[in-house]
């Protein structure tokens, strides 16, 4: 069977803006889908945004709006930004606990099969302006949308910390073979970056015959 694997961060708006395509793609095609959630760049390299030329954030925030528009997908700013820093001076803070909330909550939803049906409801809900929506009563939420319970998810974590790490850092090694970007989809060992690289993923697929009836 083919394998497609999806490199993902909860952070990154062109990911938020892929899930309808990617949750599709798993439902209609013959695969087996391995869904790997990264850390946002943000945190993979911290000083990205203190070095980056001060056009892209600017630029990006137009992009995604558009992007979003386009696709006819409700977007907003998030309430809170699941990354702490100062976006003026792109300066990251130590203390990360939005993050240090729902990784480890992805990668036990990953555990239990559901890592992508999980991670858009979460995004649903960060991209679209919900506010607050990293309480437990918005994740709750998000946890029954992709069939899964919360509390579940908790107790694999604390069962699972040292399982939580390596899957971890195995899903940040093995993206960098091929980009270090998101979202990043790759296809039996063919890499497709970005969300705007969707239609040729599917042309690829159906090229393949790999649709299923």
């Amino acid at each position: 069977m083919a394998n497609l694997e999806i490199y993902w961060s909860f952070r990154s708006p062109y990911s938020y803006l892929a899930c309808d395509r990617l949750l599709a793609i798993k439902r209609d095609y013959d695969l087996d889908t391995d869904f790997r959630p990264v850390r946002p760049l943000a945190l993979r390299e911290p000083d990205f945004f203190s070095r980056g030329r001060k056009q892209f954030i600017p630029y990006l925030l137009k992009d995604v709006m558009r992007e979003a528009e386009r696709l006819g997908v409700a977007m907003a700013l998030p309430n809170p930004d699941p990354i702490c820093m100062d976006l003026a001076s792109g300066k990251v803070d130590a203390r990360q606990p939005y993050m240090d909330r729902i990784m480890p909550l992805g990668i036990a939803a990953c555990a239990q099969g559901a890592g992508l049906e999980f991670a858009a409801a979460v995004a649903r809900r960060i991209w679209t302006g919900v506010e607050n929506w990293n309480e437990d009563a918005k994740l709750r939420e998000a946890a029954v949308e992709a069939g899964l319970d919360l509390a579940g998810l908790d107790q694999w974590v604390a069962d699972h910390p040292d399982e939580f790490a390596e899957t971890l850092a195995r899903n940040e090694s093995a993206q960098l073979e091929h980009h270090w970007g998101v979202p990043l989809m790759v296809l039996d060992g063919e890499p497709f970056f970005g969300q705007d690289r969707i239609e040729s993923l599917i042309w690829r697929l159906n090229q393949r015959g790999l649709r299923r009836d």
